[in-house]
Parts: C-alpha cells; structure tokens; sequence
C-alpha cells in the first residue's frame, strides 16, 4: 500500500469547516515548502549563495549569527506571510513581528537550531510552534506550552524530514526527491519507556548541581552501580538529531542549567525549543521537564526565555527528577557512589 504524503494528512486534519486547522494546515504547507529550499542551501554549503560563513552580527539573545541563519529567518518569515499567520517570533528577531491580526494563529521559531555544526557537516534543523492567538502578540507567546496547537521540526541530514504533532501522535514524514513531496515514514512514534542510553555534554561536568553529577556518576557506573544497568552515552550538539535519535530508539536528553555565568537556566530556549520539543515527545509517550517541572506547564516570562530541559524516555525523566527531589529514593547508596563518582579525584 502507498504511502500516505504530508498533503493527504492535512487535508484530512483540516475537516470541512474548521478555519483554524486550515490555517495551521496552510502553515505547515508553507514552511515544508521553505524547508525544501533551505535544504538546497545546506546542501551547497560554503560554495552557495547564503554560505555557511559568520556574520559581524548576533540574534536577539546575542549568539553570533551565521549567513545561514539569516537566510533561513528570512525563507520562514516569508512563508510565515504568505500563510497569513498573524505574529511571528524568531530567535533571530528581537520581538516578534506583525503580520496579520485577523488570523488566529502564531509561530515561534528557531529558524536554524545548531547553527554551530554547519561548517562541520552536521545534521541541523528548524523548531516551531504554532499558538492560538491571544490579546496582541505579548500576551500570544507568554501562554503555557500547552496551549499549542502544533509543533515540529525539519532536520536537515540525510534525509530531510518534518517530525509534526498536531495534538494526536508524532508522526515523521521524509523528503522525497522523486515525488517531490514528503512522505509518511512512521505513522505513530513511540518512545520506549525504559533508557540505557542519555545525552548530554560532559565536558560541563564540573559546573553542575549535585543532582546531575550524582545521576551521571550513577550511568557511568554501569551495572556495578546504584543502578545496576549498563548506559551508552551520546551527545551530537545539534538539539534536531538528538530529538530524533531519541524518537526512533529511545534515549534521554539532558541539558541542565549550571554554574557558568550566563547558564543557570541552560542555553535552550523555552518558547520555540523546548515547548515544541516537548509537545513532540510527549505525544510520542514520552516525557519532557526542567529537571522537576513540566515543560509544558511553564509560563514563559519572555519570548527569548532560557529553560533547562531534559526529555526523553518517560520513566528515564522520572528517575532523573527523584535525583533532584530524592535521590535515597534511587537505591541504597554505597559511599563510592554519594562522595566520588567517576569523574572525581
């Protein structure tokens, strides 16, 4: 049996007389036409026109902007006219911009998460959220996470892929060049419940809380340890291939806040990261915090707001938020494991 395309599910989702849903619709319709073009422009690298090159410039929330960056903004936000949306907010923007105020949706973006792997040929993407309208575009992106209507992302590696929720599944359909159209890979994404594997940068071992080095140390330890398992470790740095890597086998994500300046509430950003990202993986049977917290019951303070983030497999996150809560509650505790871990002399 063929498979279903990107187009056929929408216009199924859309109904008959529901205009929201036609102007979500119309909005993914649009930004999976931006995709294809900003796949182009990665594909060329340094040797296209929007090259991979830095910029004398930083974002809203003063990261340093690649050619790349802006060309991406640039493709979404005219997607973002031409599907009528009524505000768009980017992490490349310092506010949001006005487009048109009789529509009943918005969307937050991170036009081009990873930027930073481009030069290095890793895979990178585009986050976003889509929001029913509230009274202006303040008061739009300060609602919870869960009030969104859809979330998503493309990742751009090799194969170019829309990973889309509309509030019933994660589904994750792939580019395909000789229909010219994306197509349904996976139907209904489920995350195993259970993880033996976690993601995070363990460089910044020495500026975490306890409770994130005591659950490493307890990882690291393998099944001669606390937790009796033996774990794998990976950590891309492109938030996209994470996502998706966890999506297809299961896995955990975690990057916390820590004792750098600049970096008690992480780097990822709540409005267009970290909500779409847990909006994907909870429909997906997984689950998404700041350590304790629900993602999706965060009131964002500002529209470029940092959050820690951790998601993945749903027990995993639980386990990792009893290391915050509770961590005698995890397993009788030897002192190897309470006053050195692995990484300590």
């Amino acid at each position: 049996m063929q498979s279903a395309t990107l187009d056929a599910y929408l216009n199924t989702y859309t109904g008959s007389n529901d205009p929201v849903r036609q102007q979500i619709a119309n909005t993914i319709r649009a930004f999976a036409g931006a995709a294809v073009q900003i796949r182009k422009s990665v594909n060329e690298g340094a040797l296209g026109a929007a090259f991979a090159g830095s910029r004398s410039t930083s974002n809203a929330d003063g990261d340093a902007q690649k050619e790349l960056d802006v060309h991406a903004d640039n493709r979404f936000l005219d997607a973002a006219r031409q599907a009528g949306i009524a505000y768009y907010a980017s992490e490349e923007l310092p506010g949001p911009v006005t487009i048109n105020t009789q529509s009943d949706i918005a969307v937050a973006i991170d036009p081009l998460d990873g930027s930073s792997n481009i030069d290095t040929n890793v895979s990178i993407g585009t986050i976003f959220s889509i929001l029913p309208c509230g009274e202006g575009p303040g008061a739009t992106f300060a609602q919870t996470g869960e009030s969104q209507l859809a979330a998503g992302f493309f990742i751009y590696g090799p194969q170019l892929a829309l990973v889309l929720t509309t509030g019933s599944g994660t589904r994750i359909y792939v580019f395909s060049g000789r229909l010219g159209t994306f197509v349904e890979a996976y139907e209904s994404i489920a995350i195993p419940r259970t993880a033996r594997e976690f993601a995070i940068n363990a460089s910044n071992y020495r500026h975490w809380d306890e409770a994130v080095r005591l659950y490493i140390d307890d990882c690291l330890a393998g099944s001669e340890g606390p937790r009796a398992e033996d774990f794998n470790m990976r950590w891309i740095a492109s938030l996209v291939a994470d996502t998706y890597r966890i999506l297809i086998r299961g896995g955990v994500f975690l990057y916390p806040g820590d004792g750098r300046r600049g970096y008690a509430n992480g780097r990822l950003r709540l409005v267009y990261e970290a909500n779409p990202i847990a909006m994907l993986i909870e429909q997906a049977g997984g689950a998404a915090t700041d350590g304790l917290t629900r993602i999706l019951e965060l009131t964002p303070r500002d529209v470029h707001q940092r959050t820690p983030l951790v998601f993945g497999s749903y027990k995993e996150v639980a386990t990792i938020g009893r290391y915050h809560s509770d961590p005698s509650s995890i397993a009788d505790r030897h002192p190897l494991f309470t006053n050195r871990g692995l990484f300590r002399a």
